[in-house]
């Protein structure tokens, strides 16, 4: 049996270090059509150039939870309330760390739970975007599932539970709105090395960098006192999405003192951030937004540091609210963190 020699970041080398491509994308034919539990309506996405109609991953993941054996279950799944050392496991936020021991791809998953897992996982984002998921766990893990661990919370299909999936660059979440206030079942996070550890000014291949490219666009149509307003020179600390205890804490250009051109080139900037993501999570988040009072409560901001080859594009950039953040680090090369709710005062745990 294939074990992840660590259940979270503490337990892997730190991730400056080059992660091996050791790996190559298994090649699944199809044999999937067949699949006793997915059925031929229920192959899994991406593996053509025609995006696949996805199945919603919540009731997949009940028909996995139902196919795991006690064994099984004894190793991946927690009651609701489970808690690590550092807090509510199900809200916990890394940017590289496996939640469980299991790899997905291991033979601690019969083929059937595997399908379903894959399944569940693409379920997540929009078709047109699983070519590029694939590529991002190529570059950064040796290709989908390899080195990828799941978690099950709760029992799914009753109102209490959670599927978390992790790894390199990787924490997605679907919980049936399980999860009180928060958009996308929790705090998520995603991310890219695309060619090295390191990347050039222009991020070659890197398939999030076009996000950053966009809200510097808007960067561009800023008069001097916006620009003074939205560009600070130290950016925080990434790992801090945490939700501020007051609005005036919250640094950088407020989105209600922009033109009318402006707020929509930043509409458009919010768009493609969501663009990857199933059309529910979109609503979700776009329904948050609202309840705190839209994107003009919103700030931008963009740091100095970390300017890749002192180009003033900047790589390093941050859209947060009373209880919305979006905080986009490109250097030296893509980590996204991402924490939405319809109320401030909501707790995540992150390290």
């Amino acid at each position: 049996m294939q074990f992840n020699p660590g259940s979270s970041a503490d337990n892997k080398s730190p991730e400056f270090l080059q992660i091996s491509r050791r790996h190559f994308v298994r090649t699944m034919g199809a044999a999937l059509a067949g699949s006793p539990l997915l059925g031929a309506e229920h192959l899994l996405a991406g593996q053509s150039d025609t995006p696949a109609k996805t199945t919603a991953p919540e009731p997949l993941v009940k028909k996995l939870y139902e196919s795991l054996t006690p064994a099984q279950k004894s190793k991946v799944c927690f009651d609701w309330d489970h808690k690590s050392k550092s807090g509510l496991l199900r809200q916990k936020i890394q940017a590289n760390w496996n939640i469980t021991k299991p790899y997905v791809t291991s033979d601690f998953y019969n083929k059937d739970q595997q399908e379903l897992i894959e399944a569940i996982f693409f379920g997540h984002f929009d078709p047109s975007w699983h070519k590029n998921i694939r590529q991002q766990l190529l570059d950064d893990q040796g290709g989908y599932g390899e080195e990828q661990s799941i978690a099950i919370f709760g029992t799914p299909g009753t109102d209490q539970f959670q599927f978390v999936m992790t790894g390199r660059h990787t924490t997605v979440r679907c919980d049936g709105d399980s999860a009180e206030h928060l958009a996308f079942g929790g705090p998520i996070f995603y991310g890219h090395a695309a060619e090295d550890f390191n990347e050039k000014p222009d991020h070659p291949g890197n398939v999030f960098w076009q996000q950053a490219l966009k809200a510097n666009q808007v960067y561009k149509i800023l008069d001097g006192k916006q620009r003074k307003q939205a560009l600070i020179p130290q950016a925080p600390q990434e790992s801090r999405v945490q939700f501020k205890k007051s609005a005036d804490q919250i640094t950088g250009l407020q989105i209600a003192d922009m033109t009318k051109d402006q707020k929509q080139e930043m509409q458009s900037v919010l768009s493609l951030l969501l663009e990857p993501f199933r059309t529910s999570d979109q609503q979700e988040v776009r329904k948050c937004i609202d309840t705190q009072g839209g994107l003009d409560q919103c700030r931008l901001s963009f740091y100095q540091s970390g300017d890749i080859g002192n180009d003033e594009t900047w790589d390093i950039w941050r859209l947060e609210g009373p209880s919305f953040v979006w905080h986009y680090r490109g250097a030296p090369h893509v980590h996204v963190w991402v924490n939405v709710s319809d109320d401030p005062k909501t707790k995540i745990t992150t390290t």
